[in-house]
């Protein structure tokens, strides 16, 4: 059985169905650009794996908790899950795939300038890899599972120095999801506002994971009782794909091999 965290968002647990649904967005968005041999930094626990099958030639998901790909290898026979922890992609040839997709990943990975080098490696000339991101100028509070999170020109200029184009859209959302995050924020500052020493940005991430998870969580539960239905009933189509990425709630980007 996998423990969900407010990190890792459960399609099971009604109070997670707003984020789920954002998640779900990305690999609906990405689908006009899947094509040829992909792979899937960060599959997580296959939340976008049915979207992306029928649209790829082969499919390898890469993820870094055994336990999950124990249960994907379950769900469905005979497709390739690996567990690894990355950067380096050691077992990936460069030229490898037509396209690769990792999204909710890179802020959480040290070396990201490494990361998307290594992306770019295993892509073959013409292909493309799409990515997505929290955009930082929405986050509500310090995420200690984060390295970082990125200003969306910080990570177009990032990537425009790997990459040969980018392009820099966002998932942004409609009139209930901006009311839900909205909600959100409010009792968000209504926690912090006893961190009167501002410690989320003074102590060790390590520190701050358990109260962080804890409170995440109360603060799910409590907006989904406050908000009720509409908690339920925000899917992914309520999340639109935005040519802005200052727009986004998070950033999703197409970077380009040529």
């Amino acid at each position: 059985m996998a423990t969900y965290t407010t990190e890792i968002a459960s399609d099971k647990l009604i109070s997670d169905n707003p984020i789920h649904q954002r998640l779900l967005k990305a690999y609906i968005a990405a689908k006009p650009w899947i094509a040829g041999d992909l792979l899937e930094v960060g599959c997580g626990e296959g939340r976008g794996v049915e979207e992306l099958l029928p649209l790829s030639d082969s499919y390898i998901g890469l993820d870094k908790i055994g336990e999950v790909i124990d249960m994907l290898k379950a769900k469905f026979p005979g497709v390739d899950f690996r567990q690894t922890v990355i950067p380096p992609f050691v077992d990936f040839k460069e030229n490898s795939f037509d396209t690769i997709v990792s999204f909710q990943v890179i802020e959480h990975i040290p070396n990201d300038k490494l990361f998307l080098q290594e992306i770019y490696r295993m892509l073959k000339p013409g292909g493309k890899a799409i990515i997505s991101t929290p955009n930082i100028t929405h986050t509500l509070s310090r995420n200690p599972w984060h390295e970082r999170e990125y200003k969306p020109q910080e990570l177009i200029d990032l990537a425009a120095g790997i990459f040969d184009q980018v392009e820099a859209k966002g998932i942004g959302g409609n009139d209930k999801v901006w009311a839900y995050h909205d909600a959100n924020r409010k009792s968000v500052q209504r926690i912090m506002r006893f961190d009167i020493f501002d410690l989320q940005y003074k102590l060790p991430a390590a520190v701050l994971r358990a109260p962080y998870e804890i409170l995440n969580r109360l603060n799910r539960n409590k907006l989904h009782k406050q908000q009720g239905r509409s908690v339920v009933e925000i899917t992914h189509q309520d999340y639109p794909l935005v040519e802005d990425p200052a727009k986004g709630l998070d950033l999703f980007y197409v970077l380009w091999k040529k």
